[in-house]
């Protein structure tokens, strides 16, 4: 059972109350003749209620706690009164305000210092060094832990609260990414399907100059239909660019991107550029001391554009993210040509402090974006460390089965 902050504070006055009860019940206190046995117990009362304030009036407690504790003293001094005003003192630092710590450090060093002079001038130095002991112990030591503590429980919040900021940056980092990476395949799928929609215009345009030369009126239905093929076919081609203008402003390149003046002519990135984009990678890696392998098998044969653009970009991501994160040593790139499928698989020397995905930057973006290109297609997509080294596969079929569904 967990107690509340009121209870815990009522329990701890209970507990003090009782406990000086006790000793006063035994004679356990400093007693005279002149001052009744009850007038030894009024303080403890008085204390005990303060203790019920000591989270939620912290100043005011420490302040008239030390009235109590003065009067304490002169009634006949009961340890528990002096233990509950020690931990007054300790609630004080511990849910008072920042300066609380000082003053408490500046008004106990002081009383330790007046108390204990005031003994070596009428008493006995050792009775002096006695009296500064147990001042210590009354006024400075609740303080001193309290502050340590307190210093303590700042620094773990500090922590926290940047640990959420970290997490936060990260979070949005990653759905820049993840968006970028989506963006990227919008125009890419543009620049596939733009190819055949003019395709169509073209053909349509085509076959309407042929109806116009065999003098075939404008209400045939042949003319008509192919009106109608060649103006929607033009209507979405341009609504299309209209669309990818609005993405392509802005939009982030890899460390292994082709620019518009880059050495690949291609539009639509196809398999037969992984050989200018492993150039690209060696000359990236050299300094990390990383060598690029790439081995084929199979017949290539009639691959759709979609698949051939996932590829690429899988293998793109992989080799970037090779040049980032490997540790020193041969990066082995393998595309197997299936009869129903495509597998690419990159695997790169592991290095545990600098996982493609645990760096902060991107929060494992490109992994993200590799998955989602061949869940597109229906395919499979899997990236870790195995065997000592950083693997991705990815099992691309050449007919799409996932579009629909």
């Amino acid at each position: 059972m967990t107690l509340t902050p009121r209870r815990h504070d009522a329990l701890i006055a209970l507990a003090g109350l009782l406990g000086g009860l006790v000793l006063i019940a035994f004679g356990a206190y400093d007693r005279t003749d002149s001052v009744p046995r009850w007038a030894a117990a009024l303080p403890l009362f008085a204390m005990a209620g303060l203790e019920l304030f000591r989270r939620t009036r912290p100043v005011w407690t420490a302040t008239l706690g030390g009235l109590v504790l003065a009067a304490g003293l002169v009634a006949g001094s009961v340890l528990a009164t002096l233990v509950m005003y020690t931990d007054l003192l300790y609630a004080a630092v511990l849910y008072g305000p920042p300066r609380m710590a000082k003053v408490l450090h500046l008004t106990g060093g002081a009383t330790t210092l007046v108390l204990s002079g005031l003994t070596a001038l009428y008493a006995e130095v050792p009775d002096a060094l006695l009296v500064a002991g147990f001042c210590g112990l009354i006024f400075l030591a609740p303080v001193w832990t309290a502050d340590l503590l307190r210093r303590h429980q700042d620094r773990a919040e500090a922590e926290r609260l940047r640990a959420e900021q970290t997490a936060l940056l990260a979070e949005m980092d990653r759905r820049a990414a993840v968006s970028a990476e989506r963006a990227r395949m919008a125009r890419e799928l543009h620049d596939v399907i733009a190819n055949h929609l003019s395709a169509i215009a073209i053909h349509a345009t085509g076959a309407q100059s042929v109806a116009r030369r065999q003098d075939r009126p404008a209400d045939d239905p042949v003319v008509a239909a192919l009106a109608v093929v060649r103006e929607n076919s033009v209507q979405g081609l341009a609504e299309m660019r209209r669309m990818i203008g609005l993405l392509r402003r802005g939009a982030p390149a890899g460390p292994l991107a082709v620019g518009e003046s880059g050495e690949e002519s291609y539009a639509a990135p196809r398999l037969a550029a992984l050989d200018a984009l492993l150039d690209r990678a060696r000359a990236a890696g050299l300094e990390a001391g990383l060598a690029f392998e790439a081995v084929s098998s199979g017949e290539p044969g009639e691959l759709p554009a979609p698949l051939e653009l996932a590829a690429y970009r899988i293998v793109q991501e992989s080799l970037t993210n090779a040049v980032k994160h490997a540790a020193p040593g041969t990066v082995r790139l393998r595309v197997e040509y299936r009869p129903a499928d495509v597998v690419v698989a990159v695997d790169s020397p592991y290095r545990e402090d600098a996982v493609p995905g645990r760096a902060l930057h991107g929060a494992g973006a490109g992994l993200v974006g590799m998955g989602e290109r061949a869940e597109l297609l229906g395919g499979d997509f899997e990236a870790g460390p195995q065997d000592g080294r950083w693997r991705v596969r990815a099992v691309l079929p050449r007919e799409t089965k996932g579009a629909d569904g």
